[in-house]
């Protein structure tokens, strides 16, 4: 697989953790994991916190579908992050950003008004490997 960073000058920069657009060239494997929200897999409740305590659950979860993939962050090439509230945008972004070895993934982030179970946050993503 080769991952190319798209950017474009003219467009608008990326203004946080995300690129443009990111450009796989393959033959390989795509996967396309469904949105996790913050959900501890040993009791199958949401956790309890703020935003930055939800975005690490949440991301967690991501990262252990992306490893029973036989995958990881550095094969996400895009993301969809679903928000309750978007005031919590940056404390979720500084969490988002942690998880992201070099390149960001091309990303999209939207203000929904409820997500399943009570939860401030669900991130879907999209892999090649």
């Amino acid at each position: 697989m080769k991952k190319t960073i798209v950017a474009s000058a003219s467009a608008p920069k990326a203004i946080g953790p995300y690129s443009q657009a990111v450009l796989v060239e393959q033959p390989g494997r795509v996967l396309h994991a469904s949105g996790q929200i913050p959900l501890d897999p040993a009791t199958g409740e949401l956790v309890q916190g703020d935003i930055a305590v939800q975005a690490e659950r949440v991301l967690a979860n991501v990262g252990a579908v992306l490893a029973a993939a036989g995958m990881g962050f550095a094969n996400v090439v895009k993301t969809t992050v679903f928000m309750v509230d978007l005031a919590d945008f940056a404390r979720m972004n500084e969490v988002y950003g942690r998880h992201f070895p070099g390149e960001f993934p091309a990303r999209s982030t939207v203000q929904v008004a409820a997500l399943p179970k009570g939860a401030r946050l669900e991130i879907e993503v999209t892999a090649v490997g």
